[in-house]
């Protein structure tokens, strides 16, 4: 997505009496210690992804709740996940455009309880609470739980890709596992086609997972690598599939052949583009 070119120009011109944010050794080096999909990059996507960083910290606004301090370390290392989506999508101040609806980024010091409420088949309202690890708002700010957040540098669950993966999901409206595609997508030729392109690889794959993780909560069956979770929402499965993807790509590619094309496509159109 490209911002308005009144608004690059501006950009530009502001950078050009304006040192550009940066990120020290002292806070960028131990987050790339603690996350190895991160030190896994090349050279050059880590400086781009540096860069990226430091202009999201930049325009970002974190708060800490019920007691929690935010640290600058804190701030880098969730910046650092958050940009990575966006790594291969141009200009770094382009492709921050697709988390300029919100400002705000709140960390709790465990996860969240939301208040819930679910109507049944028979019209009976039922109250509940949900334990939330994270949860992206629509037009509003992302809630990360801090231990969560500390708890993604190992496996392949990552509650910040997660989150930030749902607001590019958002850019088409509601959540339903299917972000907005651009242009020639897979060597469609209409948004239609496009589209079409990805359900029909998404949607097999969705309901072979769902099937997989009843198996194995209703029969014993063996548990699937990818977090259950996704079982619930094709947009949690778009964002579950999601975080494997960047941080286990090799056991991805192998779990979810059909998906690794879409994804590379999706995420990485420079480099398919090249090849």
């Amino acid at each position: 997505m490209s911002l308005p070119f009144w608004q690059r120009c501006w950009q530009r011109l502001r950078q050009a009496v304006a040192p550009l944010p940066t990120i020290s050794d002292a806070l960028w080096l131990p987050t790339l210690r603690h996350y190895p999909f991160l030190a896994q990059l090349s050279l050059a996507e880590q400086a781009k992804l540096r860069v990226l960083a430091a202009l999201f910290l930049h325009d970002k606004e974190f708060q800490g709740v019920h007691g929690l301090v935010v640290s600058d370390h804190m701030a880098v290392e969730i910046a650092a996940q958050a940009c990575l989506p966006l790594l291969h999508w141009g200009e770094p101040e382009d492709a921050l455009g697709w988390y300029d609806d919100f400002v705000g980024i709140v960390l709790h010091p465990a996860p969240a309880r939301a208040r819930r409420q679910v109507v049944d088949a028979a019209g009976v309202v039922h109250d509940y609470r949900q334990v939330l690890a994270g949860e992206a708002m629509s037009g509003g700010p992302i809630m990360l739980s801090w231990p969560d957040v500390r708890q993604s540098r190992t496996g392949s669950s990552n509650v910040v890709i997660h989150e930030f993966v749902h607001k590019l999901d958002m850019r088409n409206g509601p959540v339903d596992g299917c972000p907005p595609l651009p242009a020639g997508f897979m060597g469609t030729h209409s948004a239609r086609a496009a589209h079409a392109c990805w359900w029909d690889a998404w949607e097999p794959a969705y309901m072979h997972f769902q099937e997989r993780v009843s198996m194995a909560e209703r029969f014993g069956g063996p548990q699937p690598w990818l977090d259950a979770y996704g079982a619930t929402a094709p947009a949690e499965f778009f964002a579950v599939v999601c975080e494997a993807y960047f941080v286990q790509r090799e056991r991805f590619s192998t779990e979810f052949p059909s998906l690794l094309p879409l994804l590379d496509e999706f995420f990485r159109p420079q480099a398919s583009t090249s090849t």
